[in-house]
């Protein structure tokens, strides 16, 4: 199989993956506004024959390729994620570096979907050799509601699918080692608007008012407790207040509060209970202090959770083709990943690829944020033989 994909992975379109990758980074656009992002792939997957593209969530785009060979018939859908993230760019020695003011490609985005790119091409090139479909998404929005990943569900685009396959650059894991575990591998993470209302009062007499400000100081350290005296250590549970705003004046009996924040879990079955308690809180702390809370939530995605057989057959798969000493475990993340709509679709696998070398040292969502063009080819192929094997499976 590794003379297979080498012989079908030409220059050109190794060129052309590389050129892909540097016009993303140059060219980031935030979720849900990937305008450019998908006319270039459009473009570029039309120039190696690959005219038939589909869109959704308005800026995605997927695209089939059909094997003519007799076999299995199965349906493996890989996912790469093209949005960027609203932060201002530090890497002054990129010849690449973003062009767009506050604006980078901080999570490796560009990677991920440049990657789908070069396996939707080298696919393509492969269809005579394999039986059954390969579906790759060019995925907008992970980063930002509305997520396309949710969508994906919403219009049903794995239906009839065996198997689909994501992947996450990972900056705490060397240049060319590999990483999966079985279950949940992030945390789900919805997100929540806590508004509390009490009453005006001059602050020198404040027996006559409501203070939302100590509401929702209550509210913040009882909320925690949730976590600390409720919730099991294995379900990786968190409470975040994101924002608050609240008062005008230094002598003011602050009326009213908005609080936002995330709730996390890798706990699918405790998801919601823990978004309830959270609510019971807030409604029983206000009610305590004479105010009243109004609680709005919004669910995100859920955990995303790998299946343990396809874990397996990577960990082997890594094992046999670049050695054992590159494959690492790696923990789970308490972040979250929209290929969690994926995973409660069909069984799924979210490999990690280490980037992590002297001079790409900073974590994902920083300014300093980099990794080199010489994780794309490696990683590519990895994921081809990985789609190869669950074809024939």
């Amino acid at each position: 199989m590794n003379g297979l994909i080498n012989t079908l992975l030409s220059e050109v379109e190794r060129d052309a993956v590389v050129e892909m990758r540097h016009a993303m980074h140059r060219e980031p656009e935030l979720s849900n506004n990937e305008w450019k992002t998908q006319k270039r792939i459009i473009e570029t997957l039309a120039r190696f024959g690959l005219t038939e593209a589909k869109t959704f969530h308005k800026t995605g785009v997927y695209v089939d390729i059909q094997g003519s060979a007799a076999g299995a018939n199965r349906s493996i859908a890989l996912r790469g994620d093209i949005d960027a993230l609203p932060i201002q760019e530090a890497r002054e020695d990129l010849s690449y570096r973003s062009q767009v003011p506050g604006v980078m490609h901080a999570c490796g985005h560009d990677m991920h979907g440049s990657i789908a790119l070069e396996a939707a091409l080298a696919v393509h090139r492969m269809r005579p050799n394999f039986s059954g479909r390969v579906r790759i998404f060019f995925q907008p929005a992970e980063e930002a509601e509305p997520l396309g990943g949710r969508t994906i569900v919403e219009e049903n685009l794995l239906h009839g699918f065996d198997a689909a396959v994501g992947f996450h650059v990972r900056t705490d894991i060397p240049v060319g080692s590999y990483g999966a575990r079985a279950g949940a591998v992030t945390n789900s993470s919805d997100q929540f608007t806590l508004e509390l209302t009490g009453t005006m009062a001059h602050g020198a007499k404040p027996h006559l008012g409501v203070d939302t400000i100590s509401i929702a100081a209550a509210f913040i350290n009882e909320v925690q407790k949730v976590i600390s005296r409720e919730m099991p250590v294995d379900d990786r549970a968190i409470v975040t207040i994101g924002t608050i705003h609240g008062g005008e004046a230094i002598n003011i009996i602050c009326p009213s509060v908005k609080m936002t924040g995330t709730i996390r879990t890798a706990s699918p079955e405790r998801r919601y209970l823990l978004m309830q308690r959270v609510r019971e809180v807030a409604e029983g702390v206000a009610a305590m202090h004479r105010g009243k809370a109004e609680f709005i939530s919004q669910m995100g995605e859920p955990p995303v959770v790998n299946d343990q057989a396809m874990v397996e057959r990577f960990r082997q798969l890594v094992v046999q083709t670049v050695g054992e000493d590159k494959y690492v475990e790696g923990s789970a993340s308490t972040g979250s990943d929209d290929f969690a709509f994926y995973s409660s679709c069909v069984p799924s696998i979210y490999f990690w690829f280490g980037s992590k070398e002297p001079g790409n040292e900073s974590g994902v969502h920083t300014s300093t944020f980099g990794a080199s063009d010489k994780v794309l080819i490696p990683t590519t192929e990895l994921a081809i033989q990985y789609c190869w094997e669950l074809l024939h499976a």
